[in-house]
């Protein structure tokens, strides 16, 4: 297939759309499609990829980058490189990785719906949204995230995110002070960075935690790997409800057990190798973690099914669905035309 990939951001930008972009992107020209990208995001970096990346586009470009395609997929509607498809009759596959508004601009996506084949990443977007959706969740990288051998798990508790309030690390903090309370202190290691790290480093000296508490600050790659294998329990705390979540993935294929709130689609990337608490209370998740962190078997026990429960968020598993996808958008355009 000739396949055109819409990323809003994309590399050099750095966040989950643009590393879920890229591991689909990378995993299509394996599997022997052609393949072009198109986002807003600009770079002034030579092209080293295997695939050609248009950025910011003009009309006619993006209107030629369609005429090329034979499939366009979008992982998540834009309409600045999706407005060509309201006129032109070519196969288009929506992948759905946050709650789409009901608002104006929300109005307008919703009707690109109707006439799209539609991927959700979790059930609970899916139920979000006003027509049917095939649910596939995000992939993560299976060649990265292992646990080391010869590993030492010597540390409790951390966090991998932007120090965002909606990120919730406000609320472990909480959690954290009442189980100081009960005279429980384990560790907590904070790596991120954010605009809220200030507000959070003062909330630590408040609750009196900086004997548990350490910011280490933005880690990647081999760097981060190293970090979460050192952990028990990997801690997300996210207020918002998440569409998805594939920090616990990652945490989970290093050795952690994650513990992360209910809301939206996070349960379903923790699977059963973990546990839940209410969005937003401190007291459900010290309970979580007072629970977990006071009986080693327990967590031996939702560690054991994490082998199986990753096998199916592989990228090659992940891309072979969304292949599928498009080859029935194909098929169902080519039938229409022949009706």
């Amino acid at each position: 297939m000739k396949i055109l990939l819409s990323s809003y951001a994309f590399s050099p930008s750095v966040g989950g759309i643009e590393a879920v972009s890229a591991m689909l992107a990378d995993e299509f020209v394996t599997a022997g499609h052609e393949l072009r990208v198109v986002t807003l995001t600009p770079s002034h970096e030579e092209n080293k990829l295997r695939y050609e990346v248009l950025r910011q586009p003009g009309s006619m470009e993006l209107i030629e980058l369609i005429d090329w395609s034979e499939v366009v997929l979008h992982v998540n509607i834009s309409l600045h490189t999706g407005w060509p498809l309201l006129f032109k009759t070519k196969p288009w596959v929506i992948s759905h990785h946050t709650w789409v508004p009901r608002n104006v601009r929300g109005f307008v996506k919703r009707r690109c719906t109707l006439t799209a084949h539609n991927i959700s990443i979790s059930q609970a977007i899916a139920q979000s949204l006003d027509v049917p959706s095939v649910v596939i969740p995000n992939p993560y990288d299976q060649e990265l995230f292992q646990e080391p051998v010869d590993n030492i798990r010597d540390r409790e508790l951390i966090f991998v995110g932007r120090l965002v309030s909606q990120k919730g690390v406000d609320c472990a903090l909480k959690a954290l002070s009442l189980l100081k309370k009960n005279h429980f202190t384990p560790s907590f290691t904070v790596v991120g960075a954010g605009p809220e790290e200030y507000k959070l480093r003062e909330l630590t000296h408040e609750f009196g935690l900086e004997d548990q508490v350490n910011f280490v600050g933005m880690k990647r790659g081999s760097e981060l790997v190293r970090e979460l294998a050192r952990h028990r329990i990997l801690v997300v705390p996210t207020v918002i409800e998440e569409p998805f979540g594939v920090v616990a993935l990652e945490g989970i294929a290093c050795g952690c057990v994650v513990v992360g709130s209910s809301g939206g689609g996070l349960k379903d990337a923790i699977g059963p190798c973990g546990v839940t608490f209410l969005n937003n209370s401190a007291w459900s998740l010290a309970a979580c973690l007072m629970e977990m962190l006071t009986d080693p078997e327990k967590l031996n026990a939702y560690r054991m099914p994490a082998k199986a429960h990753l096998a199916g968020f592989a990228k090659p598993v992940i891309a072979q669905k969304y292949l599928n996808v498009m080859k029935s958008a194909l098929n169902s355009s080519d039938l229409s035309i022949a009706a």
